[in-house]
């Protein structure tokens, strides 16, 4: 598992305003008293009628225009678009265009909340990204849709953390983050088991990191990146209780 783990950078992976029907001002007596017109409020009574009657056009022109909605996107077509973000992530990833990754399925991410909303249940797709689970199994989505946002959802967060994994500067708390939403939906998840393992141990908590890493060794016991941080990380237990007893 090169790709998340080196020893220094952890694995260092239209609504315009209608106007008023009524667009003229209500007072269009314009007669001459004296030779001179009676002027209306804005001085020139003639400019003054004729930017009314424009307005009044165009007023009832924006009028109709609000009726008309735009379609309703579908929901197979959320599902596609979500999908198609997720590959170009992936694609990205392999180019080693990390920046570029993240914002992919950050996008595909997106279009699994916009699914949430259409079918129904916008304040479940607004609490959290990880929401649309529970919703899509309520759907009319196809048994095969359903199946793929929901592994869409789950390599979304994964290969987020490898991305990050892979900057420069880790964000291993957000690392952590994403690999922990993994695994609520799927415990037994090797990359996320061992990617949350890189993270505590970058964060200091090496208790929590020994369990992941344990954890995912349990999965794949040959992997190397694992053995080498499970040593790491034991080693940095050892010397804290060392410092604790010289205390």
């Amino acid at each position: 598992m090169s790709v998340e783990m080196s020893q220094n950078r952890a694995g260092h992976d239209g609504n315009s305003t209608a106007v008023d029907g009524n667009g003229t001002d209500g007072n269009n007596s314009g007669s001459n008293v004296g030779g001179t017109s009676r002027l209306q409020p804005c001085g020139q009574p003639q400019s003054c009628r004729t930017r009314d009657m424009r307005s009044h056009q165009q007023g009832r022109h924006h009028v109709g225009s609000i009726v008309k909605q735009p379609p309703q996107t579908e929901p197979a077509d959320l599902v596609r678009r979500a999908l198609d973000f997720k590959t170009q992530g992936t694609q990205c990833y392999k180019d080693k265009k990390y920046r570029e990754a993240i914002g992919k399925y950050h996008r595909a991410l997106l279009e699994m909340k916009g699914l949430c909303r259409v079918l129904g249940d916008p304040d479940a797709s607004c609490k959290s990204p990880s929401s649309a689970l529970p919703t899509i199994s309520k759907s009319t989505l196809t048994d095969e849709q359903k199946g793929a946002v929901e592994n869409a959802e789950l390599e979304c967060y994964n290969s987020l953390a490898a991305c990050l994994l892979q900057m420069e500067l880790v964000n291993y708390e957000r690392v952590k983050e994403y690999c922990l939403k993994v695994l609520r939906k799927e415990g037994e998840n090797f990359k996320a088991l061992y990617r949350s393992g890189v993270a505590y141990y970058h964060l200091g908590d090496f208790q929590k990191a020994l369990y992941y890493l344990k954890e995912s060794h349990k999965q794949q016991p040959s992997d190397t990146n694992v053995i080498r941080y499970i040593q790491l990380t034991e080693m940095k237990i050892r010397r804290s209780a060392q410092r604790e007893k010289e205390a």
